[in-house]
C-alpha cells in the first residue's frame, strides 16, 4: 500500500473535522500484524474526532480499513488521548486517615 495515500487519506478526513487541523499529526507503523496509524489532535478537538459514543471514530475506522482492503492491506486506527487523559485532574484534598477513636464510635455504648 502507497504510504502517502493511508496518511493523505486521514490527515484529509481529521483535519476536516478539527477546529485546529494545524495540530493533526498522523504517524504510520508497520508490522507483522498490519498498518497501524495513529492520530493525535489538539485536546480540545477530542469530542469532534470520537464522536456521539464513538460513532465518528467508528465511522473513520471503517473508511481507512476499506482503504486498506482495497489496497491489500490491514489497517487500524488508534486515536491517542491527550495528556492528562479523558478529564482535567482535580485537585485531591489529602485523604484524612481516621483515628483510633472514629472507627470505634459506632461500637460506643
Amino acid at each position: 500500500m502507497s504510504e502517502a495515500k493511508d496518511i493523505e487519506f486521514l490527515e484529509f478526513i481529521v483535519k476536516t473535522l478539527v477546529d485546529h487541523p494545524d495540530d493533526v499529526k498522523v504517524d504510520r507503523k508497520v508490522d507483522e500484524m498490519g498498518v497501524l496509524l495513529t492520530v493525535k489532535v489538539n485536546p480540545e478537538d477530542m469530542g469532534q474526532l470520537i464522536g456521539r459514543q464513538g460513532s465518528t471514530a467508528r465511522a473513520i475506522r471503517n473508511l481507512v480499513r476499506i482503504i486498506g482492503l482495497k489496497n491489500h492491506a490491514r489497517v487500524n486506527l488508534k486515536i491517542e488521548e491527550p495528556e492528562g487523559g479523558r478529564r482535567k485532574p482535580q485537585e485531591e484534598a489529602p485523604a484524612k486517615e481516621p483515628s483510633v477513636t472514629e472507627d470505634f464510635e459506632d461500637f460506643k455504648i
